[in-house]
């Protein structure tokens, strides 16, 4: 007799709430910042943007991206997509950054 897997009850939560299941301990500065702001007013994409799944890197009139790091889940997805190298992007200080309450 063959044991069928459980399927799991899943929430389709909005992307803030599932923010909420994440524990920051904000360092007191930015881990993420850009290396040369002129390059960012050259780019066209705005790739940092638009795969931050938090939300972090946001549109800014100037063409300089706007960054609230506090959301970060340290993923770098932002490093990787920028295709001009230009994200500076550090480990948080011992001790801050994130910690996930589930998984």
């Amino acid at each position: 007799m063959s044991v069928q897997p459980q399927t799991p009850d899943l929430d389709n939560d909005s992307m803030e709430d599932r923010l909420y299941t994440v524990k920051y301990e904000d360092p007191g500065d930015s881990h993420l910042d850009v290396k040369v702001e002129d390059v960012c007013m050259q780019c066209e994409t705005n790739d940092c943007v638009r795969v931050c799944p938090a939300n972090v890197w946001r549109e800014g009139d100037d063409g300089v991206p706007h960054i609230a790091y506090e959301n970060c889940l340290e993923c770098s997805s932002c490093r990787f997509a920028c295709e001009y190298d230009n994200v500076v992007w550090t480990y948080p200080e011992r001790g801050a950054g994130m910690t996930f309450k589930h998984g």
